[in-house]
């Protein structure tokens, strides 16, 4: 494949790629490229994990091996128990499994890093408490605002996260670092303060955030519980939260039925070179079949997709995708209850 197609790959729906120079030498460069996303274990993963999974498709096909970092001290710096850390582990590399298998993913290509495993070595934490003596409070604070639930009085550890998910990108040993736009203070600091160091920065990769099912205008979130589908939430209940969700005829803004199936859906469908069809009895035009989101998009601002039409038909899609993570979970009742116990 050549640069430009493998680039193109790289960039398709993402909303901002910070060191697109150092992208393009590197993929000119025949260098097996690297790229890591990291996810802190706290709340349960939800089909917003979806964008980032189908992002990292993207990444392979353009040649990339991809680390998934399961940042378990991250999750408790971020307020996870400490006594549930290896439980919550133990559910997300299951469940994130889950989610590339059914996404087709070449596991091969992929690699799942428990963050403890590095983190806690002689080196790391070294450099952990030479950048603290490089960045201020104000660095810190700015970084972690939009990731780390900090509070009215933040606590310390909120504080050393980025500095952690800054050296994760040189321990990791990878090129680029790939987060959803809520990520990019944190992607900036790290550009920033991993040269202090004598580390190179790395390229920064993101994605836009799905909006959650209420229409409040919160991003889909694991701690705002009807905001969000669970990765193993059953049928009736994918049903039931899409049809309440905030899905208003015609409108694109704050529709996070519509830019789920923008980001996951319809990006699914291009990489498998499908066609989505929405069902629809005859009496209401019939079926209709979209080729792009655009053409989706287009056909529901004219009004000519009824919101009803569209919920039933994501509904579908997402109980299709969630049906093999259902069944592989199936078996670990009691890892579900252990790792949230709540």
């Amino acid at each position: 494949m050549d640069i430009d197609k493998r680039l193109a790959l790289v960039k398709r729906n993402l909303q901002e790629l910070i060191g697109e120079d150092q992208l393009v030498a590197l993929l000119k460069s025949g260098k097996k490229p690297k790229v890591y996303l990291g996810t802190a274990i706290t709340g349960r993963p939800h089909i917003g994990y979806f964008v980032w999974g189908v992002k990292m498709l993207d990444l392979m096909k353009a040649g990339f091996d991809v680390t998934v970092l399961l940042a378990d001290v991250h999750g408790a710096l971020d307020n996870t128990p400490w006594n549930l850390l290896d439980k919550r582990y133990q559910y997300y590399e299951k469940v994130i499994t889950g989610m590339f298998e059914t996404l087709g993913a070449d596991m091969k290509k992929l690699t799942f890093v428990k963050g403890s495993s590095f983190q806690l070595k002689k080196d790391y934490i070294l450099d952990t408490l030479k950048m603290a003596t490089h960045v201020t409070v104000h660095d810190c604070t700015k970084a972690a605002s939009d990731v780390v639930k900090l509070g009215d009085s933040p606590k310390l550890a909120g504080l050393i996260y980025p500095i952690m998910q800054a050296l994760d990108e040189e321990y990791l040993g990878v090129d680029a670092q790939y987060g959803g736009v809520d990520q990019r203070k944190i992607l900036v600091f790290a550009r920033e303060n991993l040269p202090k160091l004598g580390y190179k920065p790395r390229i920064e990769i993101m994605t836009p955030l799905i909006p959650g099912l209420q229409g409040s205008g919160a991003k889909m979130s694991a701690s705002i519980a009807h905001s969000k589908i669970d990765l193993l939430d059953d049928e009736k209940t994918v049903k039931d939260k899409l049809d309440k969700a905030y899905c208003p005829e015609g409108i694109v803004d704050g529709n996070g039925v519509l830019a789920f199936a923008h980001y996951v859906i319809m990006a699914i469908k291009e990489i498998e070179n499908e066609q989505f069809t929405i069902k629809r009895h005859a009496k209401f035009g019939g079926d209709l079949t979209f080729k792009t989101y655009t053409d989706l998009e287009t056909a529901f601002t004219a009004k000519k997709l009824h919101p009803l039409d569209l919920k039933n038909a994501i509904a579908a899609e997402i109980n299709t995708l969630l049906a093999p993570i259902r069944k592989k979970m199936a078996t670990h009742q009691k890892l579900i209850t252990e790792a949230y116990p709540t």
